[in-house]
């Protein structure tokens, strides 16, 4: 499906006069860049995803407005786009960084703020992209913001992109326990992690919503392991018996079989690996299709009721 062909679709439950096509291009464009930032790290399949479920039930949970839970989620799926800036040497590093390799990360909310400057929608979800690595005590970047000074968009990113980070495998540590990375949140309410919000998250956790989340790619789709580099394998909706899915990382290639026709898919490393081709970034067009219609339209809808008539 071509790209311009999907975006008719992800907006084919709204009327056409409603959206602008500078709001189709920059949907496009937010779309694209998140998948293929995301796709560049092997280590991080399905960040995007579950950061924007978390942000979605913490600002449920918040209380807010169904359209301002949509710009909330969508600033969870985007808000890593300046990573597309930072070299794969910095990126993909199997390691903990140096305090250099530390200062190139650092700009990459800068990188996305320019990335999405005068873009006609980039006010939905600069705040996420620009600020979600500020902290209440100021110790934060890129602008050093204190509390009451970052917006809860923000906030709520941050709190979520951490967790993630905290309970995701990489190639130097394994995810930490659920309970752990809460308990992380709760010492550092109030310096680290915005106290209301952040109090309002481990109230998730403990509630067990985020359990289903963790480690997966989508509903019910959890992460699968290469036998070399471990939770490096992404498996689609899409995806069936007979298809062949590779490491992100190593570029093995698995074969996709089930035990019975009710049973769920596995994977058989084949020895063989994949080709340039097997191993280019393909963004699952099911799922980004799904989350538009399911959470971002209500803030596009908004967008597009507030621009004068």
């Amino acid at each position: 499906m071509k790209l311009n062909q999907l975006i008719q679709n992800l907006l084919g439950a709204r009327q056409p006069a409603q959206i602008s096509r500078p709001e189709q291009e920059l949907l496009s464009s937010l779309l694209v860049m998140a998948w293929v930032v995301e796709a560049r790290d092997p280590y991080t399949g399905g960040h995007l995803w579950r950061v924007a479920q978390f942000c979605e039930l913490l600002a449920q949970k918040a209380g807010f407005a169904a359209e301002e839970v949509a710009r909330i989620a969508l600033g969870g799926f985007v808000h890593d786009l300046g990573k597309v800036g930072i070299p794969d040497a910095v990126l993909r590093k199997a390691g903990p960084l140096s305090d250099e390799e530390y200062a190139v990360i650092k700009t990459h909310p800068d990188i996305g703020y320019r990335l999405l400057h005068a873009h006609p929608l980039a006010a939905l979800v600069e705040d996420a992209v620009r600020l979600h690595h500020e902290m209440p005590d100021g110790r934060g970047y890129p602008l050093g913001l204190k509390a009451g000074e970052i917006p809860h968009l923000a906030s709520i990113v941050g709190i979520c992109d951490a967790f993630d980070a905290m309970t995701s495998t990489r190639p130097y540590r394994a995810g930490m326990p659920q309970a752990q990375a809460l308990q992380i949140i709760a010492k550092n309410l109030g310096t680290q992690f915005d106290a209301h919000f952040g109090a309002l998250f481990i109230q998730l956790g403990e509630s067990g919503v985020l359990s289903p989340i963790i480690g997966h790619t989508d509903q019910g789709i959890p992460l699968r392991h290469c036998g070399m580099c471990g939770p490096t394998v992404v498996l689609k909706r899409a995806h069936r018996a007979g298809d062949h899915v590779f490491c992100g990382n190593c570029g093995a290639d698995y074969l996709l079989h089930q035990k019975t026709p009710d049973s769920v898919l596995e994977l058989e490393a084949t020895g063989a690996s994949g080709s340039a081709k097997d191993l280019s970034p393909e963004a699952d067009v099911e799922l980004i299709e799904r989350l538009v219609q399911h959470q971002f339209v209500p803030v596009l809808r908004e967008h597009a009721g507030s621009r004068p008539q």
